[in-house]
């Protein structure tokens, strides 16, 4: 007699909040010990005096502000996965205030060992009022159904093993907002990991030739013609359109999710233009070779809607590796060299962290993701979109 198939509730999606706060964590600590070079002990200073947090008596509105929001999406982050994991109420507010405390106090201590930072009781006291309003901002969203409506929402459009694309996906405007050599060109990162390998093989006797080599300077990179120009544009458009498309079923969703991603785009580079230059040149970087660029990558995922998702994500692939290729080529123009030096030596250090490693390590984690679900068993995902 044939064996009865299982029965039993039907397999949860899983939460995307888990690897974004994951993600998140990591940015945090990034941003609060940066520059991560020159650590020394305090002078004076006991292990117990350590631990012990000053008050400084400055504070301006813009720390209040920036160390109150730094903090506010960790913890509604982490009061949804406590919620999504079968925590009751209490205990799911309860870790999501007292994990972004213990983080932040940690970071404040460690922060008097990095020359420039200034650990203060104030700072740990705004992180922590940050986390304690993303959380009840995310128990509020459960409380009137939101976080259920939103469920629901998922289930309709996207398959069960999607919460790492959907982390990609929310993470995608916030590395746009790192300056970019060119539009929607993210994941330039060589020439800053040549200069770390040199560094690391200083004084190594036997990588010498190596370090050498990495201390280099590369030869200037010709200008980008037009069309390799907007190629690239295509590219940073399309990829984040297709790493969508390959958790959603073919219908009508894809054509909303690219339409959508389209408008994730232009505003996130139309802030990033304003944060480097002012309000007045936002749209600076809608350049000659831009438009054509946009309006080839929606093409080509429109273009893609009716496909089977694992042809879409091996579409993507493509699109990541051409992109990342691209952008390698990308020379650093004078401008994108100033807007560095305002992100790393300005206000913006505070974000520095946050932007700039979702802006070098995006493409290669989605290309990771997505060579990962291609070699995982099929999952049904949702029905296809009626008609």
């Amino acid at each position: 007699m044939a064996a009865r198939a299982p029965t039993g509730p039907p397999r949860r999606h899983r939460s995307s909040a888990v690897p974004l706060a994951l993600a998140y964590v990591a940015l945090i600590v990034y941003a609060s010990l940066y520059p991560f070079e020159g650590w020394t002990w305090p002078p004076g200073q006991g292990l117990g005096d350590l631990a012990t947090l000053p008050w400084t008596h400055w504070y301006g509105t813009f720390d209040v502000t920036s160390n109150v929001l730094g903090y506010l999406p960790l913890g509604a982050l982490l009061l949804i996965a406590a919620r999504r994991s079968g925590l009751g109420a209490r205990r799911a507010l309860a870790l999501a205030i007292a994990l972004p405390a213990a983080l932040s106090y940690s970071c404040e201590v460690l922060q008097q060992f990095v020359p420039g930072r200034v650990a203060s009781m104030e700072d740990l006291m705004m992180n922590s009022l940050g986390a304690l309003a993303g959380a009840l901002l995310a128990q509020l969203g459960h409380r009137v159904g939101a976080v259920d409506r939103w469920h629901a929402l998922r289930g309709r459009w996207f398959a069960r093993d999607s919460a790492g694309a959907l982390a990609l996906l929310a993470l995608w405007p916030v590395g746009l907002l790192f300056p970019t050599p060119v539009p929607l060109g993210l994941g330039q990162v060589g020439e800053r990991l040549r200069a770390w390998l040199a560094d690391l093989l200083s004084g190594v006797p036997w990588a010498a030739t190596l370090q050498a080599l990495l201390a280099t300077p590369a030869p200037p990179a010709p200008p980008l013609r037009p069309l390799g120009h907007g190629l690239i544009v295509m590219l940073g458009l399309l990829a984040p359109c297709l790493l969508a498309q390959s958790v959603m079923a073919p219908g009508w969703r894809r054509l909303a999710m690219a339409l959508g991603a389209l408008g994730l785009g232009l505003g996130g580079m139309t802030l990033s233009t304003a944060l480097n230059f002012g309000p007045e040149h936002a749209l600076a970087w809608l350049t000659v070779a831009v438009p054509p660029g946009l309006a080839l990558g929606l093409v080509l995922a429109l273009a893609a809607a009716p496909l089977p998702p694992r042809v879409v994500a091996g579409l993507a692939l493509v699109a990541l590796t051409g992109l990342v290729v691209g952008v390698a080529q990308a020379p650093a123009d004078p401008y994108f060299a100033q807007s560095l030096q305002a992100w790393e030596q300005g206000r913006f250090v505070r974000f520095h962290g946050l932007t700039q490693w979702v802006g070098w390590l995006w493409p290669y984690t989605a290309i990771a993701w997505l060579l990962a679900r291609l070699a995982a068993p099929r999952d049904p995902g949702p029905q296809r979109s009626p008609a």
